[in-house]
């Protein structure tokens, strides 16, 4: 049975934070084993919680997705202070920070690049360096897996909040080995300390590991939306539905213009190993055609070790594009407070994918250039792994 450094410090007592001021960075998958927040956690053992800090979405969960904001109140449970880093900054201000000793990082990571958790927690890291304060996270599963790693490194014209250090789309790093990693190599590095989980194995998914799922995010009900995510998360630098509004949000995708057959005829020309995709129409409720039938696909995922969600979503667009000629449209900006560069090109790391499509190219050789930032970025993070 996996501990998470939530338990962890949970069955130390949190003696390592006694007699610390503290902020706390976490949302409403910030739980122990027995679903008890990290910040009751705290509270029990006698920490001082000074300030709460949350980041998109909001500490309880309740706002949806891109650029969809909101702002610091006073938590009515604790009264504690609540401090947004997802509304008029994505970074805390000195003055927020101002009295505390350390600042504890509970965040759950879903393994995918563009998931913003991991980048406002790098931020938090940077200002906790600019004041000398001390940072401690609390480890985490990466509920994909710890061994495959997919997708090209993120070009550094392409940093934006869905990417601020030069991952792949799927990392397989902890939380805490991403920020180890990327702690490594900043000019200013914070006094960081990781609480390492016990009896997590990087080949484990999320449901080997005895903990309970909470929706890390409105729209990431399931651990079988994670395992498409890290690819299917290319469709919001499209006019393709991701599903948003129907009850699989990622699973399924499409278009009113869309039919469904022939789509999904065309994606089985692609021979991608471990999914099914199954022709259906679906009407979301909310969100892009919001109740507008669509026609499009379920993805079907048969073998998770073998499947390759990346190439999966380069592979929807790309048919798509090519059976759609005249309806299908990459989405302009903003996206991610990102107001030039296309969305695709900051979601995808490079402006590769979306010329390869536009020019009517296979993607073939694209995936080769993919393949060779894999294996370097495998040899990169090789020592930074905990696990």
């Amino acid at each position: 049975m996996v501990e998470t450094g939530c338990d962890i410090i949970l069955q130390e007592s949190c003696g390592s934070l006694a007699g610390k001021r503290v902020g706390l960075l976490a949302n409403p998958a910030s739980v122990s084993r027995s679903l008890v927040s990290t910040l009751e956690v705290l509270l029990s053992c006698g920490v001082r919680v000074e300030r709460i800090f949350g980041p998109q979405h909001g500490i309880y969960g309740d706002t949806q997705a891109n650029m969809i904001e909101w702002e610091g109140f006073t938590d009515p449970a604790s009264g504690i202070p609540v401090h947004s880093l997802y509304g008029a900054r994505r970074s805390p201000e000195r003055g927020e920070l101002g009295g505390l000793d350390c600042v504890v990082i509970d965040l759950p990571d879903v393994g995918a690049r563009p998931y913003t958790y991991l980048w406002t927690s790098l931020l938090m890291m940077r200002a906790c360096a600019a004041a000398g304060i001390e940072v401690v996270v609390l480890d985490r599963p990466n509920p994909i897996g710890g061994e495959a790693v997919e997708g090209a490194l993120l070009g550094e014209r392409f940093r934006s909040f869905v990417g601020l250090f030069s991952l792949p789309m799927r990392h397989g790093l902890t939380i805490g080995e991403a920020l180890a990693m990327m702690n490594a190599v900043e000019r200013d590095a914070c006094s960081l300390r990781i609480v390492r989980m016990s009896g997590w194995e990087r080949g484990m998914y999320f449901d080997g590991t005895g903990q309970p799922w909470v929706l890390p995010s409105p729209n990431m009900p399931t651990l079988d939306t994670a395992l498409v995510y890290p690819g299917l998360v290319l469709l919001e630098g499209t006019n393709i539905s991701e599903g948003r509004g129907t009850t699989k949000p990622f699973e399924i995708v499409g278009a009113p213009w869309i039919e469904p057959r022939a789509f999904a005829a065309e994606l089985a020309t692609f021979g991608l190993s471990g999914v099914v995709f199954r022709p259906l129409f679906f009407t979301p409720a909310w969100d892009e055609y919001a109740s507008e039938p669509c026609g499009g696909i379920q993805i079907h995922v048969t073998d998770r070790r073998a499947f390759r969600p990346v190439r999966c979503g380069a592979a929807i667009v790309a048919a798509a594009a090519s059976l759609h000629r005249g309806r299908f449209r990459w989405n302009a900006p903003p996206y991610e407070y990102e107001y030039a560069i296309p969305p695709i090109d900051i979601i995808s790391g490079s402006a590769a994918l979306r010329e390869t499509i536009d020019a009517g190219k296979d993607l073939s050789r694209l995936f080769d250039d993919w393949s060779a930032d894999e294996e370097r970025f495998r040899a990169d993070r090789a020592r930074f792994l905990l696990y």
